[in-house]
């Protein structure tokens, strides 16, 4: 295969074996890929050490060898947002799904451009928002995408009503006896009508937002969670702050 060269995002990197690391990164022209770093122990090698820390934007210059690329250089294209409590975990997360739904060799242009608008998001304020928009844009990228605008028949959504999000059929509303986990699973049609107009809905709404959205995410994750849910009990606990 030819040589690989292009910008990516290090998405995860761990130790192997004694001085290598084991890294995956989103790129821009071949989607996820999976990099054994060697050498990579002693002073020489402190820069391209901190240039494969997660969230990093980078330059890569690799050749494939089998299911892993050997990298041969790496340069920091900038520098890495610093994120400290909420915002830290809220990256863990962001990279923690594209390492689950994300296949390996597959160009994802739509993906890595919402990544890389969500991590440029990451120090804002309204995390519960970002993390809304990246959800809706990375379940789009893969394939996986739901109308927000109408329910899985093609009706109009009712603002005032609630659906619950069908990972396969889209929107279905809620019928007034349903309760309990059902209703607590549901978002108002007004919310996902702002999702899909990428305006930013109340408090309230956004909060169901992320009710909604889990079950799919859920779904396409084969029913496994993530670390990161377990982690902060869930992202619910990422509110809309004001700032």
């Amino acid at each position: 295969m030819p040589p690989l060269s292009e910008s990516a995002f290090v998405l995860h990197a761990r130790p192997w074996r004694e001085t290598s690391l084991l890294v995956e990164v989103l790129g821009e022209a071949h989607g996820r890929i999976g990099l054994v770093a060697r050498g990579m122990s002693g002073p020489k090698r402190h820069a391209q050490r901190v240039a494969l820390q997660p969230l990093q934007w980078v330059r890569i210059e690799a050749v494939q060898r089998g299911e892993l690329a050997q990298l041969r250089a790496v340069e920091a294209l900038d520098l890495a947002p610093a994120l400290h409590g909420e915002a830290a975990l809220a990256g863990f997360y962001l990279n923690e799904l594209v390492l689950r739904l994300a296949p390996r060799g597959e160009p994802q242009p739509q993906l890595y451009a919402a990544y890389r608008e969500a991590r440029a998001r990451l120090g804002g304020a309204d995390l519960a928002w970002s993390l809304r928009r990246f959800e809706r844009d990375l379940l789009e990228a893969l394939g996986f995408g739901l109308p927000l605008d109408t329910d899985g028949d093609g009706r109009p959504l009712d603002p005032a009503a609630r659906y619950l999000l069908d990972p396969e059929h889209g929107p279905r509303r809620l019928l007034s006896e349903r309760g309990g986990q059902a209703r607590e699973a549901a978002a108002t049609g007004r919310a996902l009508l702002a999702l899909a107009a990428d305006v930013r809905p109340d408090d309230d709404d956004l909060a169901g937002l992320r009710r909604a959205l889990r079950p799919v995410l859920v779904h396409h994750l084969g029913g496994r969670g993530l670390k990161s849910w377990e982690l902060l009990a869930g992202l619910g606990r990422l509110v809309p702050r004001s700032g």
